[in-house]
């Protein structure tokens, strides 16, 4: 219901953002037989032409009603922006449908970093609550029936307050309703609870629960409307994180604790940025980063002590079709570091020398008026500071990356998510339980799948990988984020020239491409068996997968009728596949259909339980039992009408069953990486 649609001049034009509390609000204000007409109302509205026209985005809604939202910025800030001129404004329903068809403002990527200092007791510094609305303006806590801040009756010095308990005991309840409801029951109304119950939890300092809801109601929206970015693995996963936050929260206030674990799941309101000194950069890579909403570039750096920084340059999207040429077209747009004149993409290739640079926990840097940079010379993956990050063995970096998967963003390290690897290409193989062709790489022994990092046609990433796909045996040096499965998988992101590099020589005559390259790229006359890269001097031995589209004569392959390495795995054959699957699916499916479809399937699902026992899975086939009776067992009245239930038992059985599938998930991925593989020893 996001999509962007032409207005009445033909223009693509996309509904504002709006903000999660003004829905709440606004849905609120509906009597009981609006709300049951608003699901119906959006879907009707968002096929109607939208214009802008300054600020003011206008739609008819019928020949004689006009709904105006104002929305500075691109954003609804408050109820009042939304107007109507029906007869039942304010109180109508198509101020409500508006608000719904709207994406939500919270959870979507800054236009630009914002630069912060802060210094503890000062509003937004971690651990100190206080939003700030748009404007300037402090919240409406009033409104809300909340102070600003967390109170209560004299708690110890950094455990819950009466506020926060009750704002943990809401958003807990209303997050069970959810998951109850599933995808098809979690209409509007389900949602704008969701998000006044979000709103309160801000209020109340809880932040990071908080921003869990919001990006909850986000994805059951994608969901509802069949948006192609929705997957049901990230819906799940949220509501995972909500349940499990509020719960962890709640058993926390109930014994009165308090202390880091406590200030980590309450989170903080702004990312803050700390001075970091001088820095030399050296640029690794850049990646496309495309969203529903934004869509821009991601620029990776190694400093002189090998720690990892991000630079950013992403933006908002008025047309899904735009999106993909704008994210490729931001490689193209200048760093905004200091005074430096370099792009993102050239940066890849070169480095920068910053003064008074300034860093997030999470290794964003920032862009401020203090910041200091300039261009200076670039250093090769196989030299250093870069060739460390490849120094470290493959299972622990997959252990480094599985354990910073399990952080909050905000403080997770930078690119401990990625792998730096050494690979030998095997060609496209049948591999996994469906037998889909993937490209297969050897990593020491290790067969691990390489995957594209992005789906969308318009990036590089799956033209990139069917051309390498054509030269088995070509030995890389690549960058990739980890994929959890039970099968080694990589996400791949760069590749560059081997450790391995080859004394120059003149081009040889039998080798293919035909076109004309710089010599200090060709391989020497001994190497022509095996296939090799043949860059142009100015990529500097790699490729950014995402952004930069490979030719036939970026890959020198060996002469028509040389024996090619057979593309087939070294060594072994692989695992046989662990059926956690039929856990995951039946969590899956509390979540898409809700509690009743989950309770009407429990015979066939008690199958699952067997087999899950038959392969040694015994805690999974108990969690999954448990999982079918908390469905089922509902409270009735005297005439066995099932009766109000606020879904707790349903909610903790959903919990445990989704926290130990991805705790296996993890575990078995850790595993398929193992130092007891050969070759993937230190």
């Amino acid at each position: 219901m996001t999509e962007a649609v032409r207005d009445v001049t033909g223009t693509r034009v996309r509904w504002p953002a709006v903000r999660p509390e003004v829905v709440a609000e606004v849905v609120a204000g509906l009597s009981a037989r609006l709300q049951k007409r608003l699901d119906g109302a959006a879907a009707k509205l968002a096929e109607r032409p939208v214009e802008r026209v300054g600020e003011d985005w206008r739609i008819a809604v019928d020949e004689e009603t006009e709904l105006v939202l104002h929305a500075p910025g691109g954003v609804v800030a408050t109820s009042g922006d939304v107007r109507c001129g029906c007869l039942l404004a304010p109180a109508c329903v198509h101020r409500a449908a508006a608000v719904t068809v709207c994406p939500l403002a919270d959870g979507e990527p800054p236009a630009e970093p914002v630069e912060r200092t802060e210094r503890p007791g000062q509003p937004g510094a971690p651990g100190q609550p206080g939003p700030v609305a748009p404007g300037g303006e402090p919240p409406a806590s009033a409104a809300a029936g909340l102070p600003d801040g967390p109170q209560g009756d004299d708690p110890p010095a950094g455990a819950l307050g009466a506020a926060e308990r009750a704002a943990v005991d809401q958003l807990h309840r209303v997050g069970s309703a959810v998951l109850a409801a599933g995808v098809g029951g979690a209409g509007a109304v389900l949602q704008a609870e969701l998000l006044r119950a979000a709103h309160r939890a801000r209020l109340a300092g809880l932040h990071r629960p908080a921003a869990a809801a919001v990006a909850v109601v986000t994805r059951i929206r994608a969901a509802r409307s069949g948006e192609p970015d929705h997957r049901l693995a990230d819906l799940v996963a949220g509501l995972r994180e909500l349940l499990g936050l509020t719960a962890a929260l709640a058993a926390a206030a109930a014994a009165g604790t308090a202390g880091p674990g406590v200030a980590a799941l309450r989170g903080a309101a702004r990312q803050a940025y700390a001075p970091a000194g001088a820095l030399r950069l050296y640029g690794l890579f850049s990646e496309p980063v495309l969203t529903a909403t934004h869509a821009g570039v991601l620029t990776w750096a190694v400093d002189a002590g090998g720690g990892l920084h991000t630079m950013a340059e992403i933006m908002p999207h008025a047309d899904a079709a735009a999106a993909a040429p704008q994210a490729v077209g931001a490689g193209n747009r200048a760093v905004r570091l200091g005074d430096a004149t370099l792009s993102h993409r050239e940066f890849t290739r070169a480095g920068l020398a910053v003064q008074g640079a300034t860093r997030s926990a999470a290794g964003r840097l920032g862009a401020g008026a203090s910041v200091r940079a300039v261009r200076a010379v670039g250093t090769a993956w196989t030299a250093e500071p870069a060739a460390r990050l490849w120094a470290e063995p493959p299972a622990a970096q997959v252990a480094r990356a599985l354990g910073a998967a399990a952080l909050p963003p905000e403080v997770r390290p930078a690119g401990g998510e990625l792998l730096f690897l050494d690979v030998t290409l095997l060609g496209a193989v049948p591999y996994g339980p469906g037998g889909e062709p993937r490209l297969l790489a050897d990593c020491g022994g290790v067969v691990l799948a390489l995957r594209a990092a992005h789906d969308h046609p318009g990036l590089a990433h799956r033209g990139n990988l069917a051309l390498l796909a054509t030269a088995p045996g070509l030995r890389l040096r690549v960058i990739g984020r980890l994929e959890r499965s039970a099968r080694p998988e990589l996400r791949l992101l760069a590749i560059g020239e081997p450790p391995a590099a080859r004394p120059a020589e003149a081009p040889p005559q039998d080798v293919r491409p035909l076109a004309v390259r710089p010599p200090s790229v060709l391989p020497a006359p001994s190497d022509l068996s095996v296939p090799s890269l043949a860059l142009p001097a100015d990529r500097a031995g790699r490729v950014n997968i995402g952004l930069e589209r490979l030719q036939t004569a970026d890959l020198a392959l060996p002469a028509v009728g040389a024996a090619l390495p057979p593309a087939v795995p070294p060594t072994g054959a692989l695992p046989p596949a662990t059926p956690v699957h039929l856990l995951a699916r039946r969590v899956e499916q509390a979540v898409t259909g809700g509690r009743a479809v989950l309770a009407l399937g429990t015979g066939a699902a008690r199958g699952d339980g067997v087999r899950l026992r038959s392969a040694g899975l015994a805690t999974a086939a108990s969690l999954l039992e448990g999982l079918l009776g908390a469905a089922v067992d509902q409270p009735r009245d005297v005439f066995g009408r099932v009766v109000a239930d606020d879904h707790d038992d349903f909610a903790a059985a959903w919990s445990a069953a989704a926290w130990y599938e991805e705790e296996l998930a993890s575990a078995l991925c850790a595993t398929a990486w193992s130092e007891e593989v050969p070759g993937n020893q230190p």
